[in-house]
């Protein structure tokens, strides 16, 4: 097991859910609207409909869970987290992180994970960009070993460094 002590504390619910979600908005413009991240020399953007409380799709992918979008609730494991994302795209690098491409819902993925399988940021990739899909703790021990298959299935196929246009993988965990 790794150490991910590298990456920023947790925010915690402190009893107001109301004050809580604000603060949770507020970090996440300022990682992904004010000052927005590059990786591999594309920009980002968002998911931005259906907006819902004055809030981008994508900031609710961030905190919550569920297929349908009306009905997705809020989990608190991934809200906790909503400054791994940021941190894992600038500086995950440095720390082991696993990259791999993927098809998820027909379209070409990239999947940055923790080293231990135990969180994940999915983008969606583009030409000229990448859209922030989600990002979540991946809690159940069969569901980080399919991760880390689909890591080592992917490896074993490429020649090339996982950002070049190279093979992608079909994804093997439901989300």
């Amino acid at each position: 097991m790794t150490t991910n002590d590298w990456l920023p504390a947790l925010i915690e619910f402190a009893g107001n859910w109301e004050q809580y979600l604000e603060k949770l908005y507020e970090i996440f413009k300022q990682d992904f609207i004010s000052d927005p991240p590059t990786f591999n020399n594309r920009c980002f953007a968002l998911k931005k409909h259906p907006v819902y409380k004055g809030k981008a799709a994508t900031f609710w992918h961030l905190i919550s869970e569920g297929s349908v979008e009306e009905e997705r609730t809020p989990d608190l494991r991934r809200c906790e987290r909503i400054c791994w994302p940021r941190s894992i795209i600038d500086t995950g690098h440095l720390h082991g992180i696993k990259i791999w491409k993927n098809l998820r819902q027909g379209k070409t993925r990239l999947l940055l994970a923790l080293e231990d399988f135990s969180y994940v940021v999915i983008l969606d990739e583009r030409v000229e960009y990448y859209l922030l899909w989600t990002a979540y703790p991946v809690e159940h021990a069969h569901q980080r070993r399919k991760l880390e298959n689909e890591w080592q299935n992917y490896s074993k196929s490429r020649h090339r460094h996982p950002l070049d246009d190279g093979a992608v993988t079909p994804s093997t965990h439901g989300r």
